[in-house]
């Protein structure tokens, strides 16, 4: 499909003899914010990893369409995956933490070699968060919760992603905080169109920030559609949304 990016063809993956995903379909268009939804154990962190290609599907495939050519992610290994463009914020954030800021930067560019870019490119991270500059220096350890998930991001975007997984980056932060890094979030989707696939625990915020959405239910989507119609619908608000 022309304005498909990631397309995931009926994916099973298991932990060992437990299937957590049964047959998971759905598509991320190029330059959409697209969240996936559901209750812990849904399978929502399982086909992140399983993009990522941190899991592997025993059935089903993981397609990028990258320019003219579609890559079978399934197929490659997570550092290949990494180098045509997808690129994961992972859930709770994992930043190296006896690394300085600058360090953890560095990381998340390892699969490059073109040292003018990385140094652009980090002092553009540091225009989107101004207080990794500050804390250039400092182990990333001893950041604050918010700190770190925007050194988290910073890092996956030194990788110069198509498409940006992201993993409950609200988690353990003050809706303030919360709140400014999806601001910045959908600044980065809006100006530079990189591609976000989202899973987040604040089911409402992830369907104001984002352009559509898949509800999952224990490893199966069973709802999809555009985040103001899943917003509208009286089973997502009872379910999700409480009212």
């Amino acid at each position: 499909m022309a304005d498909a990016l990631l397309e995931v063809e009926g994916v099973v993956t298991q932990y060992g003899p437990v299937i957590a995903l049964h047959g998971v379909s759905f598509r991320v268009d190029r330059g959409q914010i697209v969240t996936l939804l559901g209750a812990n154990g849904a399978g929502k962190t399982t086909t992140l990893r399983t993009i990522s290609g941190l899991l592997r599907c025993t059935h089903g495939h993981v397609k990028l369409h990258s320019d003219s050519k579609e890559l079978v992610l399934s197929k490659m290994s997570p550092e290949q995956i990494v180098k045509v463009g997808v690129v994961q914020s992972p859930e709770g954030r994992q930043v190296f933490a006896d690394l300085t800021v600058d360090e953890n930067l560095e990381m998340g560019a390892y699969t490059r070699r073109d040292r003018s870019g990385i140094k652009k490119d980090k002092e553009r991270v540091e225009e989107y968060f101004p207080v990794l500059g500050q804390r250039r220096g400092q182990a990333a350890g001893t950041l604050s919760g918010g700190e770190q998930q925007m050194l988290s991001i910073g890092r996956a975007l030194m990788a110069r992603p198509r498409l940006l997984l992201m993993d409950e980056p609200s988690l353990g932060l003050a809706p303030l905080i919360t709140r400014e890094i999806f601001d910045i979030v959908q600044t980065i989707n809006r100006e530079e169109g990189i591609t976000v696939l989202l899973v987040e625990q604040d089911v409402s915020l992830a369907l104001q920030v984002s352009h559509h959405g898949y509800v999952l239910t224990t490893g199966t989507v069973v709802l999809e559609g555009s985040s103001e119609r899943l917003r509208a619908d009286e089973s997502v608000r009872r379910s999700y949304l409480g009212y």
